[in-house]
């Protein structure tokens, strides 16, 4: 059975997003659409549906490692600090919102607090992120064979 880590991260990662955006279980907070997501941006994100796509991808990250704490999403999604004429450093993303969506997906019970701190993958977050795996795997595979069926379609013509 496929999982997690046998396809790519940006099919996973929008599938995921889309489930939750589908299934409206994840509580979104009042301030998505004018928050920055680190301290190192000029503007809030253009996609209006950033916070699916960043749960997304946390649940993602911490499925794939074990105990995984806010900070170290917050170097995981920062970027580059532009300094002026000074030369660019390594900035971090905001842990805020990290936290915050943290605590949105332990709500719907795919994140639980670990034992020794940081956020880990709970059975029902497996079970669910699995899920959406193996349909997506389905989904190209299918994708395959009718793109096979209409090169033979074209080749008989």
């Amino acid at each position: 059975m496929p999982g997690v880590r046998d396809i790519s991260a940006e099919a996973f990662i929008t599938a995921y997003a889309s489930h939750l955006k589908r299934s409206g279980k994840l509580e979104v907070p009042t301030w998505v659409d004018i928050v920055k997501t680190g301290a190192y941006k000029e503007l809030a994100p253009y996609d209006p549906d950033w916070y699916y796509v960043r749960a997304a991808a946390v649940a993602r990250h911490i499925y794939l490692r074990k105990d995984v704490g806010i900070g170290a999403l917050a170097k995981l999604h920062g970027g580059r600090n532009r300094r002026g004429n000074r030369p660019s450093r390594h900035g971090d993303a905001s842990s805020s919102v990290q936290r915050k969506i943290c605590q949105s997906l332990e709500k719907i019970g795919v994140l639980e607090q670990g034992a020794n701190g940081g956020r880990r993958i709970s059975q029902d977050g497996q079970r669910d992120l699995d899920r959406i795996a193996t349909a997506v795997v389905e989904a190209e595979r299918e994708q395959a064979e009718e793109d096979e069926d209409d090169e033979e379609e074209e080749e008989e013509e």
